[in-house]
This record gives C-alpha cells, sequence and structure tokens, in this order.
C-alpha cells in the first residue's frame, strides 16, 4: 500500500512538472512579442518586465514575488498547504528561465496567438490541478483572503486578475485597447480550457438498470469492467412485482462496455444512464481535504 501511495506521489509530481511547461512556453514565446498582459502571475511579470525595459527577467520576478507571497501564506495558513505550491513555483521558474523569450511573434496574428496560448496554458493548468498541483501567484493571494474572509476564491482570482489586466494600459508598449481587450480573452480561455481539461478526466456517470437477470449482469460488471455494483430494492409502480435494480458509477468511456455487456444478458433490459457531477472515493478522484 505505501509502495502504491509513493508511486502515485511520484506520477503526480513528474505530471505536474511537465504540465507548466506549456504555460511557461506560451508567456515567453507567444504573449511577450505582442505586448499581450494576461491574468495571474504570469501577467504581473509581464507588466515588470515591460516597464522595466525589458531588464527584469520574468522568471526571476516570478521567483521573488511568489517567495514573498509564500513566506506569508506559510504564517497564516501554515506550510503544510504550500509544499506542493512551492513544488509548482520552482518548475514555473526554471521553465521561465530556460525557454527564451522570443523577440519575434511565433504567430503574427495576435487574435490566433491569444487562442493558442490560452488553449496550450489551460491544459497545462489543467493537467496540474488534476495531480493536484498549483503555480503559485495569485492562487496563494486567493488562499489568504479565503483564510480570514468568507469570500470565494474565484471572486479574488478574478478582482486579481481585473487588476493586473488594467494596469497593463499605463504600459508604453501597450498603445491599443485591443491588447487589453486580448488580455482578457486569453483569461477566458486559459480559464475554459483548464474547466475542459478537467471535466474530461472526471467525467463520470451513473448506471440504473432494471433487469430480471440483475444477479448476471452485476456479475459481468464487476468481473470484466471492472466496477463496484450496487443492489436496490425496487417495485414496479403499475405492476406492483418486486425487483433488484443495479446501480453503478463509472468513467464515461466505461459506459460503452457496460451497455455491450447488459446487451448480451437481456437485450430487454431497462437502462438509464445520467452524468455524475463528481465522483469521490476509491476508484475515482480522491476526497479533497478542506
Amino acid at each position: 500500500m505505501k509502495t502504491k501511495k509513493w508511486f502515485t506521489e511520484l506520477k503526480e509530481l513528474v505530471f505536474i512538472a511537465f504540465a507548466i511547461m506549456p504555460y511557461a512556453f506560451a508567456v515567453n514565446q507567444i504573449l511577450v512579442p505582442h505586448a499581450i498582459v494576461g491574468g495571474g502571475m504570469a501577467g504581473l511579470c509581464e507588466i515588470i518586465y515591460f516597464a522595466s525595459g525589458y531588464v527584469m527577467p520574468i522568471w526571476a520576478t516570478n521567483l521573488i514575488v511568489n517567495a514573498i507571497l509564500l513566506t506569508i501564506a506559510i504564517f497564516t495558513i501554515g506550510w503544510k498547504l504550500c509544499v506542493r505550491t512551492m513544488y509548482g513555483v520552482f518548475w514555473m521558474t526554471l521553465w521561465l528561465k530556460l525557454i527564451p523569450v522570443s523577440s519575434e511573434p511565433l504567430i503574427t496574428d495576435p487574435f490566433m496567438a491569444v487562442i493558442l496560448a490560452g488553449l496550450v496554458c489551460g491544459v497545462g493548468l489543467g493537467i496540474v490541478f488534476l495531480n493536484n498541483g498549483a503555480s503559485g501567484g495569485t492562487d496563494i493571494i486567493a488562499m489568504i483572503v479565503n483564510h480570514y474572509r468568507n469570500v470565494p476564491m474565484g471572486t479574488v482570482l478574478f478582482i486579481c486578475d481585473l487588476v493586473i489586466i488594467s494596469a497593463a494600459w499605463f504600459l508604453p508598449q501597450v498603445t491599443k485597447i485591443e491588447q487589453l481587450l486580448f488580455g482578457l480573452c486569453f483569461t477566458f480561455m486559459c480559464t475554459t480550457a483548464v474547466d475542459w481539461t478537467m471535466n474530461r478526466v472526471r467525467q463520470s456517470v451513473q448506471i440504473f438498470i432494471f433487469s430480471t437477470k440483475y444477479e448476471e449482469i452485476a456479475e459481468a460488471i464487476m468481473t470484466k469492467v471492472p466496477r463496484g455494483v450496487t443492489l436496490l430494492n425496487g417495485e414496479g409502480g403499475y405492476t406492483k412485482h418486486p425487483l433488484k435494480v443495479v446501480t453503478c458509477l463509472a468513467r464515461r468511456n466505461e459506459s460503452n462496455k457496460i451497455f455491450h455487456l447488459v446487451r448480451e444478458i437481456d437485450p430487454d433490459a431497462f437502462v438509464s444512464e445520467t452524468q455524475a457531477a463528481g465522483v469521490f472515493g476509491k476508484g475515482f478522484d480522491a476526497i479533497k481535504k478542506q
């Protein structure tokens, strides 16, 4: 059991390390050449980079600001909640340093550049979050505020993003209002891509199977999928006949196999499938610590 736990931890750390790389690539190779400032810590680092006349490296600002925020967080919300954030900050800083800032836009059309950057960053961050990681930055601010005030973290992050993007208007490199709008578009695309990535992986279904051959169906699902099942006591509303209902929680990509098994055993079975907003426990996502 301990070996399996350590393997899971190691796998998550590896995924976090490499999933942060696309975010750093999008910032240095796509956003900076177009002078487009997005939200979050990367946007703040861009502002300082532009305001300093390209002297203050983005990676250095990321390291310094996150170090300050993490120090405050350790004394306010505890060091245990900050360990993985420190790990994420380390890799974000390293990738920002290793990936050079491009002098020429990788994609000449700024709108297409924003869409690509948002998708790349969002998918990368989604993988980070799926592996219980964090990239630091405004997430730390949101955690600290949420610790002392009953303010949703999403609201704090939105306010931070809005302030950072608005502040870009005072930069000499930002000469058109469209650049601010591109920053908002990037933030929207990134958030959407994060949600899409996490929902695609976590998507689960709940299946109810009504059949007289419930024992065979339950055994087939448990041995061939394999997923656990629960037998519920039911009664026909019209016939008043008692019956057993097989219910099962599974990943969406497993539902086709379950339908195939049911069709093989009882073609006349009645099956209902609904999407589960979230399934937590053994075999699915771990129950999150509050």
